[in-house]
């Protein structure tokens, strides 16, 4: 056997072929060529290996032990050669490098992760990265080119730049200890009201324009970057705080938390999760697809879709 390469990834494709069809001239018509040139191309990538792959001594030739050896191998080749035109196709075709979400920290147990590992299976060799940050910050990073995507709560007002769709919607309710002195001044009930003057624990940014009169209402209002880290602050009595049932209900069956009640109105706020994107900046190919997912999760919940256009032709 020499010692250059024997194997290309054209004698592989006609060494798998008369594996499959069981003959040069089967072989040679699933490729589109004359039986003669699968043949020689057969016939050269044994000399090269210096080993009989075929008996020619029946009709049909018939793989030798050796060539079964070697099929498993020739077989995984040509698996990712195929894979490997595939992302390069993708990418001539627009796929990014690397797609780049932006998610508020109360999201990260949103539906989000199941249409990801959907795109996962989609574009296999797509880079990801999921990033958790405050939902000012999180479109601060779409605005500035650091995440093609933001998955937030829906904004007051809206921005022409901004396309969105919504894609889930969620329920937060004030929580706070259990033990917190204000319940029991209110024995175990307090009014809406009485939120102004108790101290939030709120996952927010810490400029100012980011007030949001929906969830942050109280007169004193400490701010952190991460649920967890809201979640751990109530815990221990520093105040309470706005989260999604489904994020804190763990926790309130354990007794861990509590789900405030209040005397005059329901504990509840209803807000649409949006993914968004900006209008000026094409999405790629898996930023588009990973939309047409989300939307597809949300369809039957009467979501609305602002795009102006369909996610794909972004």
């Amino acid at each position: 056997m020499k010692d250059n390469m024997a194997f290309t990834s054209d004698n592989v494709r006609v060494f798998l072929a008369v594996l499959d069809h069981g003959s040069f001239s089967a072989a040679a018509r699933s490729l589109g060529r004359v039986p003669s040139a699968v043949s020689m191309v057969i016939a050269q990538l044994e000399a090269e290996l210096d080993l009989l792959l075929f008996d020619r001594s029946a009709r049909e030739p018939r793989p030798t032990d050796v060539a079964r050896a070697l099929e498993p191998q020739a077989r995984q080749l040509a698996g990712q050669l195929r894979q490997l035109h595939a992302h390069a196709l993708a990418l001539h075709q627009g796929l990014e490098r690397t797609l780049t979400i932006a998610i508020a920290p109360e999201l990260l147990s949103a539906p989000w992760s199941g249409p990801l590992a959907t795109l996962a299976e989609t574009f296999p060799y797509l880079d990801v990265e999921v990033l958790s940050a405050p939902q000012t910050d999180a479109m601060r990073m779409l605005y500035e080119g650091c995440a093609q995507l933001a998955l937030v709560f829906e904004r007051p007002g809206t921005d022409e730049r901004e396309a969105f769709l919504e894609v889930s919607k969620e329920l937060l309710v004030a929580v706070i200890a259990p033990n917190h002195p204000a319940l029991a001044r209110g024995h175990g009930k307090l009014r809406h009201e009485d939120l102004l003057t108790i101290r939030q624990v709120a996952v927010t940014s810490r400029e100012t324009e980011a007030y949001d009169a929906r969830t942050l209402v109280a007169r004193q209002i400490w701010r952190t970057d991460s649920h967890l880290a809201t979640l751990s602050l109530v815990q221990a009595g520093v105040g309470w705080a706005y989260l999604p049932r489904s994020l804190i209900e763990p926790l309130t069956q354990a007794g861990a938390l509590k789900e405030i009640e209040f005397e005059n109105i329901s504990n509840q706020l209803r807000l649409w999760v949006d993914v968004v994107w900006l209008k000026d900046k094409p999405l790629g190919l898996g930023a588009q697809r990973f939309i047409e997912l989300l939307n597809n999760e949300a369809s039957g919940t009467g979501a609305r879709d602002e795009t102006g256009a369909g996610a794909s032709q972004h």
